[in-house]
């Protein structure tokens, strides 16, 4: 039996439903694959911030301690990953990938090579060295994340349409004029 025609293919899976050609399909395997991996690469960060916690908590303990912050970046780093994969037809799911990992990213690279001191209730946090268990693969993860969030946003379109709807407008003779 000869195999089937692409035509027929994008058919049957859809996309010739909506108009779409194997351009869009194309696109949307890409911001599949794209959304996969910044969710992955904030799953690291969130590993690896969840794990280290307990080495940053301090003896006299308070609200504000490196450990809990290391915890509150573990939980949005999960947070904005899920987002990410279960939002994922809304364009904006980009967002809370995008700044929780480049937050993440500017902390370790300003708390790796500026002493800043504390900051308020925010403890003093500097670290010179990328020798810290964790801290390379968190800012590889986190600068990873940054960049797919960054390429993904660019290349979501404004809006996705359902599967197998077409535009609202219809066909571009089936619009009526405005009444003078």
């Amino acid at each position: 039996m000869a195999a089937p025609a692409p035509a027929a293919v994008l058919h049957r899976v859809g996309a010739g439903q909506t108009g779409a050609g194997p351009r869009r399909l194309g696109r949307r395997v890409a911001l599949h694959g794209l959304r996969a991996a910044a969710a992955a690469a904030l799953g690291v960060d969130a590993e690896v911030h969840a794990s280290d916690a307990s080495f940053y908590d301090t003896p006299r303990g308070g609200a504000i301690t490196m450990g809990n912050l290391f915890r509150v970046e573990a939980g949005l780093s999960s947070l904005a990953a899920l987002v990410l994969l279960l939002a994922w037809r809304r364009r904006a799911s980009w967002v809370p990938a995008l700044v929780v990992a480049a937050s993440a990213l500017g902390a370790v690279f300003m708390y790796r090579y500026f002493d800043v001191g504390v900051l308020g209730p925010i403890p003093n946090m500097y670290e010179p060295t990328w020798q810290v268990p964790g801290k390379l693969a968190a800012a590889y993860a986190e600068g990873a994340a940054t960049a797919l969030s960054m390429l993904g946003l660019a290349l979501s379109p404004a809006r996705l349409a359902a599967p197998g709807r077409r535009h609202r407008g219809g066909a571009a003779g089936d619009r009526h004029p405005l009444p003078s």
